[in-house]
């Protein structure tokens, strides 16, 4: 981070309520460059097709002539171009892949704007947040299950949190600290720009598109200030316990109290009403869950508490190993795992006459990244039967190259040996993770 963005978020910090009316001038080259620096070059290139290394050619040239034009107002960015890819209900999630110079004016803009709000924001925001990690909100949840006083959860899932949110929303929660015209103008211009789609230009008054470099840290302020500023309000005035644990648009709501979660939750649906936006039906629930919901089921001759999904887990009561402390465990998700397992099968059938070598580098890639997110505590047998699966794919389509070496068993396990394939194994222990509750 530069040393005049970094100056002020010191602001930001020092002075909660300061209004900053003169930054847009610090969109200069040197961000530029740092922010070109940074952008990952073998990400999907926009409409233009052009690619950083494409960029690279004429680096200087082309951040000046950039400057110049955001100096002069004149800078415009292109429409996003649509593409679609598969989410673990079998659905396909839309993305908006941005021209290679749009994605460093955005990153430009994402700095800015995230020096002002990310001091604001509370710990129990997790998503798309600098230093935060989806690890650290499974444990955030963790303690607030185990060790406060939860015994009720809604599971809340916003139906199209990123293409619903009102543009006159954003721009007035963004107004509430930056006035500086040029800037929110520039931020405008960004949610109005639009997506190709099949040669058809379509625009909105609604949404910021996911896979933007600004919009994680847009939707984050309009989460503030229109729910999570919401339930801490609502918090002030409970008998009980309540806690809100939010990851981009996906939020879990922890109660002592079953009154209060009814409550909350008419609240809520209302207070979405207001900001333009609502529940997912059939998707957003009220559970039992927590120390004593298995104790309270067998009393109603139920065989179990229910469980909840979050960020690719389900979470289910029980026991730690010696059966003493209540202690919430989680495993793949079914949605995840299906897709997991899908999307692998996929590439390998597309990939399997590729050179040997470069199968299983790539192989190798997926399975550290798989056990690396997925092999967390109690989840040993969730990322064994992945890798169990993995194993049975490859040796399949291994087998169907034409004119190719078939492997038996014996053989196989020689080959992925010499390839030094990962075996599952248990990468993060949810209780070792610190993380700050205040």
């Amino acid at each position: 981070m530069s040393t005049k963005i970094t100056r002020i978020n010191q602001i930001a910090i020092e002075k909660p309520q300061e209004v900053f009316t003169s930054i847009y001038h610090l969109i200069n080259y040197e961000l530029l460059k740092e922010c070109f620096d940074e952008l990952d070059g073998n990400k999907a290139t926009g409409l233009d097709k052009v690619t950083k290394d494409m960029y690279l050619m004429n680096l200087d040239e082309n951040l000046n002539i950039l400057v110049d034009k955001l100096k002069t107002k004149s800078y415009r960015p292109s429409p996003a171009r649509k593409v679609s890819i598969p989410r673990a209900n079998g659905k396909l999630r839309e993305l908006a892949i941005a021209n290679f110079e749009d994605k460093i004016v955005q990153l430009a803009v994402k700095k800015l704007v995230e020096a002002i709000f990310e001091p604001k924001f509370t710990n129990n925001m997790l998503g798309f947040r600098p230093n935060k990690s989806c690890h650290e909100c499974l444990k955030y949840l963790n303690v607030c299950i185990e060790k406060r006083y939860t015994n009720y959860i809604i599971d809340a899932d916003i139906k199209g949190y990123f293409d619903n949110i009102n543009h006159e929303l954003i721009m007035k929660v963004l107004e509430m600290h930056i006035k500086d015209s040029n800037l929110l103008r520039l931020i405008k211009r960004f949610l109005k720009v639009g997506i190709m789609e099949k040669g058809k230009y379509i625009t909105s008054k609604y949404g910021t598109p996911q896979g933007s470099i600004l919009s994680p840290v847009l939707a984050n302020i309009v989460m503030y200030y229109g729910i999570i500023l919401y339930v801490e309000e609502i918090k002030k005035i409970s008998r009980g316990y309540i806690e809100i644990i939010n990851y981009a648009d996906d939020m879990i709501l922890c109660f002592q109290h079953k009154d209060e979660a009814e409550k909350t939750y008419k609240l809520l649906k209302k207070r979405l009403k207001d900001l333009g936006l609502e529940f997912a039906a059939g998707k957003t629930r009220l559970i039992e869950f927590g120390r004593y919901a298995s104790e309270n089921c067998k009393k109603k001759g139920k065989n179990k508490p229910d469980t909840f999904d979050f960020l690719g887990f389900t979470h289910y009561c029980s026991k730690s190993s010696d059966g003493k402390r209540f202690h919430v465990k989680r495993k793949t998700s079914k949605k995840k795992f299906k897709q997991k397992v899908r999307e692998f099968k996929a590439w390998i059938k597309e990939n399997r006459n590729k050179p040997l070598k470069e199968i299983m580098a790539t192989v190798k890639k997926k399975l550290i990244g798989h056990f690396n997110y997925y092999g967390i505590t109690d989840n040993i047998d969730m990322i064994a039967k992945y890798h169990y699966i993995v194993m049975v794919l490859l040796i399949k389509w291994l087998n169907r190259r034409s004119q190719k070496k078939s492997y038996r068993n014996k053989g196989f396990t020689i080959m992925i040996n010499f390839f030094d394939l990962p075996k599952p194994k248990i990468k993060v222990n949810i209780y070792s993770i610190t993380i700050d509750f205040s």
